[in-house]
């Protein structure tokens, strides 16, 4: 199975910016940014997800395509991996892309080139599943 690490690295007020790099046993073979909410105690559709360990399956919508669900989140249901460029475009998800960039210059930093960038994570999975591991160097929870 292939494993992935979300390390987030910063956050404001309005969201949380990291890394994701996907494994194949030793060999990354994947990385992307992220974009997520802030923490806010895990609140639905307001924060991001507790750190931990969770198992991502594939899965496929009219809206986002193919992407992938966030399997037993503590208290959340529908926690999803897939496109989005703004702090908007997630309701406590993880959205990818390439980098990090101000798009709509309101000061927040958003991310570039999602759509291709979730095409290619999905090029690279052979498989439904992998493992995710989220590690938060902003805080302690």
């Amino acid at each position: 199975m292939f494993k992935a690490v979300l390390t987030r690295l910063d956050e404001d007020d309005k969201q949380t910016l990291g890394s994701f790099i996907l494994y194949d046993g030793i060999h990354k073979v994947f990385e992307a940014q992220t974009l997520e909410l802030p923490w806010l105690d895990n609140e639905q559709f307001i924060s991001c997800i507790p750190t931990g360990q969770y198992i991502c399956k594939r899965r496929q919508s009219t809206k986002y395509g193919h992407h992938f669900i966030i399997s037993d989140v503590k208290g959340r249901e529908f926690i999803l991996i897939h496109w989005g460029n703004f702090y908007g475009d997630t309701k406590g998800c993880i959205a990818l892309g390439r980098d990090f960039i101000d798009i709509d210059n309101d000061g927040h930093k958003d991310v570039t080139s999602s759509k291709p960038t979730m095409k290619q994570l999905n090029n690279v999975l052979d498989g439904i599943l992998f493992s995710l591991t989220i590690i938060d160097l902003v805080r302690a929870y």
